[in-house]
């Protein structure tokens, strides 16, 4: 099996840690191993004297936490909606009553960033949440851009990096991020189960709401000061979590993962020029594709992939629209295969 979807194929000894015996969590060395994880993961994103909450759970559930514990502690919220991921900030705000503007970009576009200014102008809201990649359609924002508008009308910023980490340059610190959020299963290419929140300095120290007993900042950050979670773990996953990250740091960091991602992402998409596919994606990513095909809405393609080969790719929400990811290990031989086969079964 071969998979250019989240999280893509896994590396072996990471893979192999998910059939060994559970051992108990509540210990001093399983306490170590957090403590390490959330090091590293603060050098990745570049965030000096911040903290993470480690949470059992989607990113939509960390996407929760953050705006019951931080984004309700302002009065008005500026949600920036390009796609599926924006909108469930929109969601999120909406279910919890946090007044918000919904800053709506056409689907696969940038931001008009001077329209953007001028709304957080007149607006004048607290907290401004968007991602810096829509992982719907590909779309990489300018953070740095929009961390500058920010920062010159006193707007905290939240960013949802869920699919850029590890795969985009972003340094917390410099862009000026309050608060982000990540998952296991994209750049962090280890099963899916586990999410993380990034909370810089100043934000670690913000009088933080209580609209969620699970996600809790401050319970969560309490137990995590000593290495452990206030409930079960997803033990097994936090230490592939744990093994992964020293992979990383043994591997050159986040600059040598970044630059596998780009070149997998540029060889890909030559191999997509080749084949006459539209990439109608404005400022795309490298951590994803996405190929409008002459497939239908019957997705022969994505189906013909699995059951010919055993293989999977992200189908969109449009006939004919497919996202492959560059996470995970990935060799020029296997995409240029890949791309072969889209186009075999694109024409039958």
């Amino acid at each position: 099996m071969h998979s250019y979807a989240f999280p893509g194929d896994i590396p072996e000894s990471i893979a192999r840690i998910g059939s060994e015996p559970i051992p108990y969590m509540r210990t001093d060395e399983f306490s170590r191993i957090n403590l390490e994880s959330e090091r590293i993961l603060l050098d990745l994103i570049h965030c000096r004297g911040g903290r993470t909450i480690i949470y059992t759970g989607s990113g939509t559930g960390a996407m929760s936490a953050i705006v019951e514990n931080y984004a309700s502690g302002f009065e008005k919220a500026l949600v920036i909606d390009g796609g599926s991921f924006g909108h469930r900030w929109a969601d999120l705000c909406g279910y919890y009553g946090l007044p918000f503007v919904h800053f709506k970009v056409p689907f696969a576009h940038d931001i008009d960033y001077s329209s953007l200014e001028e709304t957080i102008a007149s607006e004048r809201p607290g907290v401004l949440l968007c991602q810096h990649d829509e992982t719907s359609s590909g779309v990489l924002f300018d953070v740095k851009r929009i961390g500058g508008i920010c920062r010159r009308y006193g707007v905290s910023l939240v960013v949802d990096v869920i699919s850029s980490f590890l795969a985009e340059e972003f340094n917390m610190d410099e862009i000026g991020a309050d608060v982000c959020v990540t998952s296991t299963q994209k750049g962090l290419n280890v099963p899916p189960g586990l999410s993380v929140v990034f909370l810089s300095e100043k934000a670690s120290k913000f009088p933080f709401k209580h609209r969620g007993y699970y996600w809790d900042f401050e319970e969560n950050l309490r137990n995590l000061t000593r290495g452990q979670t206030p409930y079960s773990p997803a033990t097994i996953i936090f230490l592939q979590l744990h093994a992964r990250l020293k992979q990383l740091e043994a591997e050159g960091g986040e600059a040598a993962n970044i630059a596998r991602v780009h070149h997998r992402a540029e060889f890909f998409r030559s191999e997509c020029r080749k084949y006459g596919w539209d990439m109608p994606t404005e400022s795309p990513t490298f951590a994803i594709t996405a190929i409008q095909t002459a497939d239908d809405a019957s997705r022969k393609v994505f189906r013909g992939l699995i059951e010919k080969y055993a293989t999977y790719i992200m189908p969109g929400s449009i006939p004919g629209f497919y996202r492959i990811s560059h996470m995970g290990e990935q060799t020029d031989e296997e995409l240029a295969l890949l791309a072969s086969r889209i186009k075999e079964l694109e024409t039958i």
